[in-house]
């Protein structure tokens, strides 16, 4: 599958396109630089091959460590259990997360970058009192990349909402979602063994030194949990995705400096993947944008090759990404409510991993570790760490063992925390959301 070319599509800035007036006729003094914008496509048609990665061998899919029963146990596992308990922003159950998830970067990820967004909002219930809402950043890039200054690499950006419904009282969330961010810490440490390894050969051939650039290996990871995703009464375009919306706008205008690749972090983000509500058997998770349909596909055929390897452990109907084939006359405007959409409306591509229909669960008070299927969160971590692996380029050519022997790819270091707060909810239907 080929990757889309990430650095001619994704400038740092706007583009435009010709409308339906006619264009000049070509002058003697206008045709060279029309020349040179022919010229400068043609070698886009040769670099552009070079930027798409190759599958995952048999071998290397193999030897991707399986997620462990003791991470994802509900009532010890390491990941899962200490995030199975009621998370409404600015509460004790809140905080004791955030310090789950910091601990673990922190004693574990230590060459990951951790930072806080903070901001804050009035809700339905809160009247004047202003709401915390704390969203964490921790983000892993090129050591090389880093060295040159801020906004260098494109980052794969994964993406979950660790806040729980305020009602009914004691709700948990478990596929909604506790699992997700579950399932991306370990995603996070499983890659990072392998981007060690990449990094470490990108250093040894001196990338980043006297200005040389690689710009297929200047490719990142950011895992963002995000704060106040569930409406607090109602879902609605103001009391929702408080979190997202804060983080969309802070990020969209800070500014990198000129020499930068990339004009802000916003522009930073090279697929934005939302993991929510997964965790119940059977899910079905359509494709719901044409534009990272390829981006879909490509998760549908890691998940095929897994299945048919014998490396994934729920027995589903179908399969978890059943829409490869969709064809583009079938995509509409239909799509689900989430984080991902102040985002998407600022301009980054979406992959969206939210089953249709939501589990009988959603916003009850079952959507509990009880009603987990164990077997489906760990085949989600074992799919969406291949995914990633595979979109890194993170891999070996030999054999493909954790941290690999030969690499693809490069990666960032250093690790520093903040504190934070949170809070949210959720709508369905067409660009309505995940709520009631």
């Amino acid at each position: 599958m080929t990757r889309r070319n990430r650095f001619a599509t994704r400038s740092p800035l706007p583009t435009t396109t010709a409308g339906t007036k006619s264009l000049p006729r070509p002058t003697a003094m206008s045709s060279l630089p029309m020349l040179l914008n022919l010229l400068f496509a043609a070698v886009l048609l040769f670099i552009t091959p070079s930027l798409a990665y190759q599958p995952l061998s048999d071998t290397q899919l193999k030897a991707i460590p399986a997620p462990l029963d003791s991470d994802f146990d509900i009532k010890t596992g390491a990941l899962l259990a200490p995030i199975l308990i009621p998370r409404v922003p600015g509460t004790p159950g809140q905080a004791k997360v955030q310090k789950h998830f910091v601990d673990f970067f922190s004693r574990e990820l230590p060459e990951w970058d951790i930072s806080w967004q903070n901001s804050t909002a009035t809700t339905p219930l809160s009247g004047n009192k202003q709401v915390p809402f704390q969203n964490l950043i921790f983000r892993r890039e090129p050591p090389w990349t880093k060295e040159r200054g801020p906004g260098r690499a494109a980052l794969l950006t994964l993406v979950a909402h660790y806040d729980s419904k305020i009602s009914p009282e004691g709700f948990i969330g478990a596929t909604d979602s506790a699992a997700p961010c579950a399932v991306l810490m370990h995603v996070a440490r499983t890659v990072e063994g392998y981007l060690k390894r990449v990094y470490e050969d990108g250093v040894s051939g001196e990338l980043g030194k006297d200005g040389r650039e690689d710009p297929k290996r200047e490719v990142g990871v950011q895992i963002l949990l995000l704060d106040g995703e569930e409406a607090f009464e109602e879902w609605t375009d103001t009391d929702s995705l408080y979190g997202a919306r804060s983080l969309s706008d802070e990020w969209e205008n800070t500014p990198y400096p000129a020499l930068s690749r990339f004009a802000n972090p916003l522009r930073q983000i090279d697929l934005f993947v939302l993991l929510d509500l997964l965790g119940s058997a059977d899910p079905g998770v359509p494709s719901y944008f044409q534009t990272t349909h390829w981006a879909y596909k490509s998760m549908a055929t890691v998940e095929s090759r897994m299945r048919a390897l014998g490396l994934l452990e729920s027995k589903p109907k179908e399969p978890f990404l059943p829409e490869s084939g969709k064809l583009k006359e079938h995509f509409g405007r239909a799509y689900v409510g989430d984080d991902h959409q102040p985002f998407m409306a600022k301009g980054a591509p979406v992959l969206h991993m939210i089953p249709t229909p939501f589990p009988h669960v959603w916003h009850k008070i079952e959507d509990d570790g009880e009603h987990l299927d164990l077997p489906t969160v760990r085949d989600w971590a074992r799919i969406v760490t291949a995914f990633t692996i595979e979109y890194l380029e993170a891999t070996t050519v030999e054999a493909g063992a954790v941290g690999g022997e030969k690499t693809g790819k490069p990666q960032g270091e250093g690790a520093a925390a903040k504190q934070g707060t949170t809070d949210g909810e959720e709508k369905a239907g067409a660009g309505a959301g995940k709520g009631p």
